[in-house]
This record gives structure tokens, sequence and C-alpha cells, in this order.
């Protein structure tokens, strides 16, 4: 069970930005089997996000039924100030509450491109999206959570997760822009850390591998190779599944005192070995 109801006798709610597919319904699909409500975010495809409304509500009749408990999509870019600001009003004013922000929308490169020949404008577009995007979404849920404080269902209190990647560290001189954004989402997540963890919020930092995604099918060949070759230690891909459980131990509470941690999703990748 992701909470206990004690005093609060309602579902915790959480945002998961990106969660039309990928990861993001990964991570919806594990919380809505743990009993909280979703706002499902995209921001573009409305079919996708409203399948992963449709399996959220799927798992969540299959685990135990929970009064209050529903789904609902939003649709924002996330690089835009005003339309994020409009996702944060509707979110709260439909829910009511927000218990959970995970920051995992995000983009690749529209044109895998070698550093010497990178474009500007693919630079800016990722920075704006996989950097800007949800450090300021995070600015803005903070600021209401702290000026309007309402009791909180999660054990532990409220929490924000970003989803990096292990390109926050390894570099790929095909794809810079990409682990430059990635890099700095990175230490977004340790600045909010720092920042909310005396206010009572904690901010953690999800890390994921080589993951099994839509965004991967063009390169899957290449990875396959990889893994066979043993860069993965357990020996797969990673899967939206394996995300999901991550951030849903987060949210209910297993790592209380590891604020600003950064949990490895990897299978191991990120092991130095000779």
């Amino acid at each position: 069970m992701a909470y206990s109801l004690g005093k609060v006798a309602r579902p915790p709610v959480a945002l998961v930005t990106g969660s039309s597919r990928g990861l993001g319904r990964g991570i919806a699909l594990e919380l809505a089997h743990a009993g909280f409500s979703i706002a499902i975010h995209y921001s573009s495809n409305e079919a996708a996000a409203s399948e992963t409304l449709t399996h959220c509500e799927t798992a969540a009749n299959q685990s135990e039924m929970i009064p209050g408990r529903r789904f609902e999509a939003f649709r924002c870019d996330l690089s835009d100030y005003a339309q994020r600001h409009t996702l944060v009003a509707d979110v709260f004013g439909s829910f009511g509450n927000l218990d959970a922000l995970v920051n995992n929308a995000g983009m690749g490169p529209r044109v895998r491109a070698d550093i010497l020949d990178a474009s500007e404008e693919s630079f800016e577009e990722l920075m704006r999206t996989n950097v800007q995007g949800p450090f300021f979404l995070t600015q803005e849920i903070a600021q209401h959570w702290l000026a309007s404080p309402t009791e909180c269902p999660l054990s532990g209190g409220r929490k924000v997760v970003f989803v990096t990647s292990i390109s926050a560290e390894t570099a790929s001189v095909n794809r810079g822009d990409y682990c430059m954004s990635k890099a700095a989402l990175s230490m977004a997540a340790k600045l909010w850390a720092a920042r909310l963890a005396p206010e009572g919020i904690q901010t953690y930092e999800i890390r994921p591998g080589i993951m099994f995604t839509d965004m991967t099918s063009g390169v899957k060949a290449k990875y396959d190779a990889l893994i066979a070759q043993g860069i993965v230690p357990q020996g797969r891909w990673g899967t939206p599944e394996d995300v999901g459980k991550g951030v849903r131990a987060l949210l209910e509470g297993a790592f209380p005192f590891s604020v600003g941690g950064v949990f490895d999703v990897d299978g191991g990748f990120h092991i130095s070995r000779l």
C-alpha cells in the first residue's frame, strides 16, 4: 500500500510528466497499482495519453478498490511558461491536492549529430524541454505547496522525483546536447533536494540505463550488440516497469533518509569494471 489513510482519508495524487508512453507510462501504471490518483501529462499525443489513462484504470481495478481514486490527462508544452502555469492550476483545481511530482518528460535530439556538427537550435530545444521545463515546474509546484500546506497521505510527506539518464555521466559525442541536458537535470535534482528538504519535501533522482522504449527503437540493433558484449552486467534491456518500481519505492517512503540520492536503474551499467 502506497500510503496509510490515517487522518487523511484520500488517495495520494501524483503528477507524472511525459506519461503518455515509454518510461512515464510505466511509472503511471506502477503508481496506479499502488493506489495513487494520477495526473497524466502529455505534450502532443492525445491518443497515447488516453491509452495510458485506460491502462491505469484497468490496473486500479485489478488492485485494491480505493474510494476517490481517479485519473485524468493534461496537455502541456513544459518548455512554455504559460502552459506550465495552466497545467499546475488545472491539476490542483481538478484533484484538489498534489502529493508527488515525477519529472519524467524529456526528449532526445531530433537528429543525432557529432558535436563538431551539432546545431544550436537542437541544443536550445533540449535544454528548454529537458531542463528548463522540469526545473520551473518544480519551482511553481513547490511554491504552491509551501504557500498552502495541507496534510499528505504519503509516508514522509510530499516528494519530487527527477528521472534523468546514464547520459548524465556517460559521454555520447553524437548526442552531446542530450548528455548535457541530463547532466544539468541531475544538478537540478540536487539543488531542489537541498532547498526543499528543510521544508519537509523529499527530492530524489532516478537514473535509468539502456531502456527499451520507442525512443531507443531506432538504435535497437546497436544496443542489442552492446548488451550481448556485456555492457550491462545483468544482461538485458531495462523496461518502463523497472523504472516504475523504483519511483514507487521512493514515493512510498522506502528511503526516508536518502534525500538527494541518485538511484541507478541500469542493470549495473554504472559499475566501473576492468
